[in-house]
């Protein structure tokens, strides 16, 4: 892997930084307080949560190795108020119960690709690089986007281009995919990123952006489990938090904000029967909202860090235990 020079804080700038720390801290001040940051790439938000709440300590997640190296290095100085630990965010729970905790007081998503792999031009998550069709998050095992494209048959392919991808020409393209490996492997995103160049039509080129940008999506949420994990893990994350904790998400897909979206509104309506004269404490929201719809950041910040534009920032906080919590 690239070396690349200079520190992570010169590297990364966090999306919606202040506005996840001012969300989060109300639940981080009191001594002990513990914060999960569950995607933790190169630490930007830890740091800013742990300079804001002095009191806190930050258990930060990532299978990256790299990223749990280079946020190291950028938190040595809170010494150990940061906890560094490698695994996948849809495994909270076991972190916490190797840590020793049940609870936690805040908990912060950063879904998607992060900074470091997209500046990493041999991870193969940029289609603007030619690179070898990897994709993998965790560069220790599993299969690659080049596997994907080289032994799904033409329907799967259809499938994750169209779900994961929302890609109008899902069935062109796969089937472009599986004549073209037949001649020869994928292995590299030139190839790739030439392929779809030729299989989507010239008019929704000149308006729908760059030919690849769909496709190479659907192939790093199908490699790396995204939605599959997402699904999992923020029910484990709320599960996780104390009463008056708090839980913010920022996402950058639609099918992840839906899955947010369903999961916090779910858990601040009440369960309690049409008719009922009565709420019974067991039927009443377990979460209220802190967020009006999915927060947007502002023009100046996506003039900073084009990376913000498709950012939607969710959040909830812990008003009551529940039979699993309790």
């Amino acid at each position: 892997m690239t070396d690349f020079p200079g520190r992570a804080a010169d590297r990364h700038v966090p999306v919606l930084r202040d506005r996840i720390v001012a969300l989060l801290a109300p639940a981080l001040q009191a001594p002990g307080s513990v914060a999960v940051d569950a995607t933790l790439g190169m630490g930007g938000h830890t740091e800013a949560l742990l300079r804001e709440c002095p009191q806190a300590t930050v258990i930060g997640i990532d299978r990256d190795t790299e990223a749990l190296r280079l946020a190291g290095e950028r938190l040595a100085g809170f010494g150990e108020r940061f906890v560094p630990a490698r695994a996948v965010y849809d495994e909270i729970l076991q972190v916490l119960q190797a840590q020793g905790r049940r609870q936690v007081d805040a908990v912060l998503f950063d879904l998607g690709v992060s900074s470091l792999q997209l500046d990493e031009e041999e991870r193969g998550f940029a289609y603007r690089h030619d690179a070898p069709l990897d994709m993998r998050m965790d560069q220790t095992g599993g299969p690659t986007a080049a596997d994907v494209l080289n032994t799904y048959d033409a329907r799967e392919l259809e499938r994750i281009l169209r779900e994961y991808g929302e890609e109008r020409f899902a069935r062109r393209i796969a089937n472009a995919v599986v004549r073209e490996r037949e001649r020869e492997p994928f292995d590299r995103s030139e190839r790739l990123v030439d392929l779809l160049r030729s299989a989507i039509p010239a008019a929704s080129q000149r308006t729908g952006g760059h030919p690849a940008k769909r496709t190479f999506q659907a192939l790093r949420i199908e490699v790396n489990r995204e939605l599959e994990a997402w699904r999992s893990a923020l029910p484990d994350a709320i599960r996780a938090l104390a009463v008056g904790g708090r839980v913010a998400v920022l996402s950058y897909h639609s099918l992840e904000d839906r899955i947010t979206k369903q999961t916090l509104a779910a858990g601040a309506r009440s369960t309690a029967p049409p008719g009922l004269p009565v709420e019974l404490p067991e039927h009443a929201p377990y979460l209220r909202l802190l967020t009006r719809g999915g927060e947007e950041p502002t023009a100046e910040e996506i003039e900073t860090n084009p990376r913000a534009a498709s950012a939607r920032l969710r959040a909830a906080e812990r008003t009551r235990s529940t039979e699993a919590t309790s």
